[in-house]
């Protein structure tokens, strides 16, 4: 595993992940249920393909009020998980797997063996965990292991967080047939998005990072 030390959502965060498989979206490679090729992968590496084509982050539909709440309130949430469960949380801000092909963004690592996922949803999505706390990790179990995949770690807390109802936390232990065929499914993919870069590599958009790393700026005159 490779921690790369960037503020999430910030613009060296995004270059990092651009064009690249995160733990958010595995599910959309196997399946959590039955551990098969999702069908969705396809349409994944596209997207993926596009992101990478033009050098920018591309918004395909997914975000909305809400995801922009939660990441406003997960300061707090990390803060009443470390003071409800006395526990220290790590902020990392992206990691790598060794080869630097897949990665994630987790909320948290924690202690030696653990790590959390802060969850601030909208006030009916928290109440729907609160009467089925099992929802709540049957939705995020793709993510979570593969937090477990890239980190190798043991465990890993969800948290759904509301300020004005009680919290739902629910473990995810570390599934090693999961991690071992994720492991499979990830190097499929990636050898297939690899191939697909390559052909489309001579209609690819420069990044702006990399304009700034090759241009040369002239230097003002000096008078003399």
């Amino acid at each position: 595993m490779k921690i790369l030390h960037v503020t999430q959502g910030s613009p060296e965060w995004e270059r990092a992940r651009l064009g690249m498989p995160t733990a958010s979206a595995f599910d959309r490679i196997l399946t959590p249920s039955k551990l098969e090729l999702s069908a969705q992968s396809d349409m994944y590496r596209n997207q993926l393909l596009a992101e990478w084509l033009v050098g920018y982050p591309l918004d395909f539909g997914n975000a909305s009020g809400y995801s922009q709440r939660g990441t406003g309130m997960e300061a707090e949430a990390r803060r009443f998980y470390e003071m409800r469960y006395d526990v220290d949380v790590a902020i990392v801000g992206f990691v790598l797997r060794d080869d630097g092909k897949v990665g994630g963004s987790p909320d948290g690592l924690v202690d030696v063996d653990g790590g959390v996922d802060l969850k601030c949803p909208a006030i009916h999505t928290h109440i729907g965990y609160m009467m089925d706390p099992a929802r709540l990790a049957k939705e995020y179990r793709g993510q979570c292991q593969g937090y477990m995949y890239l980190t190798g770690r043991k465990w890993w807390d969800v948290l759904a967080y509301n300020p004005i109802l009680p919290a739902v936390r629910v473990r995810i232990d570390r599934d090693d047939l999961y991690c071992a065929k994720l492991g499979v499914a990830l190097d499929l993919f990636v050898a297939d998005l690899d191939g697909a870069k390559e052909q489309l590599a001579p209609h690819r958009q420069p990044s702006v990072a990399e304009v700034l790393a090759t241009s040369q700026v002239p230097h003002a005159a000096v008078p003399v």
